[in-house]
């Protein structure tokens, strides 16, 4: 095989604001209890962004642990890519006072907005970059305060989702080009805009001018989200050669337990590689899927050389897995 370069993960970090919401301390009107949560989606709690505390503060905060973990200096990061649909503001991208505020030297940086597929595409977008050499290094962070976005007199919405950040530090490496490389191997995107209406957010700048709250036909999420993450699965690990059961972990975006059951029964892969923090956190979008990393990693299940396949739908559908070598 020729030499390639690869986008190698050389660090992780995670942040969760300080507040701890349960679904007992759930306000009293929302006419629901923990064993009804629990029972439809596994949430048990959630964590809640402080008065004042702004998304890039989420975000700053995983990515110092992603760049203190890789051993990396603010002057070594290229590009930064921050995938999240709570922007601290309109404009301009919240990336870019990330970047300030990590005293990063001046050089690419962007939001990326496809909600709780955010992170897979921002991965696959930044893989892009690294490989063409456009980039040496890359902070990838998917960050979230959808608790400003919920109308929290809708039950049926309001105890679904959480805050937080998770971000990850990839470099540029030259590497044998087989499948035992470590980094990205492969990448699948796609979308249907037919579902905006499933899951979207009711307000926005050209619309009605104001920001709006989230609105989601939760049994076509449901029916849609194991479907196309299943099959865009499967697509990615067909372009290595290698079946998701044979993957060490299976990290997908954590929205609902019985969806993340049902996605690895389809898949084939052994509940035990199967990572699970959907309880603890409950669905924090973008930032799902680094944040269930960071556990993975602190927890020292998550170890080099582990294959690794991720998977994540949000909002209009859009959805895309990564399959990669830790």
């Amino acid at each position: 095989m020729r030499p390639r370069l690869r986008a190698r993960v050389a660090g992780v970090g995670g942040h969760l604001p300080a507040r701890v919401l349960t679904n007992a301390e759930l306000p009293a009107h929302l006419d629901t209890s923990d064993a009804w949560i629990v029972e439809r989606t596994g949430i048990r709690q959630r964590h809640l962004a402080a008065e004042g505390e702004l998304t890039s503060d989420l975000a700053v905060a995983a990515a110092r642990r992603a760049l203190e973990m890789a051993d990396a200096r603010p002057e070594d990061v290229g590009l930064v890519l921050l995938a999240t649909s709570t922007p601290d503001n309109t404009f301009p991208a919240t990336a870019t006072r990330v970047r300030e505020r990590l005293g990063i030297p001046p050089g690419p940086a962007f939001d990326l907005q496809a909600v709780c597929a955010g992170f897979v595409y921002a991965l696959s977008v930044a893989d892009s970059l690294l490989r063409t050499g456009t980039a040496k290094s890359a902070l990838v962070i998917g960050a979230e305060t959808f608790s400003r976005i919920l109308d929290w007199n809708d039950r049926s919405t309001c105890v679904l989702f959480g805050d937080g950040a998770g971000a990850l530090y990839l470099v540029a490496e030259e590497q044998t080009g087989t499948v035992l490389d470590r980094g990205v191997l492969a990448t699948h995107l796609s979308a249907d805009g037919r579902h905006y209406h499933q899951l979207y957010v009711d307000g926005g700048p050209s619309s009605t001018g104001t920001v709006g709250h989230l609105r989601m036909n939760g049994r076509e999420v449901f029916r849609h989200a194991v479907a196309a993450m299943s099959a865009s699965a499967e697509e990615v690990c067909r372009r290595v050669g290698i079946p998701p059961s044979e993957v060490d972990w299976f990290v997908p975006h954590q929205a609902n337990l019985r969806i993340i059951d049902a996605l690895a029964r389809r898949l084939g892969i052994p509940d035990e590689r199967v990572a699970r923090t959907v309880d603890r956190h409950a669905n924090t979008s973008a930032a799902s899927i680094p944040l269930a990393l960071d556990v993975l990693v602190h927890e020292d299940r998550l170890r080099p050389g582990h294959l690794v396949l991720l998977s994540g739908i949000g909002g209009g559908f859009a959805w895309g897995s990564v399959l990669l070598r830790w």
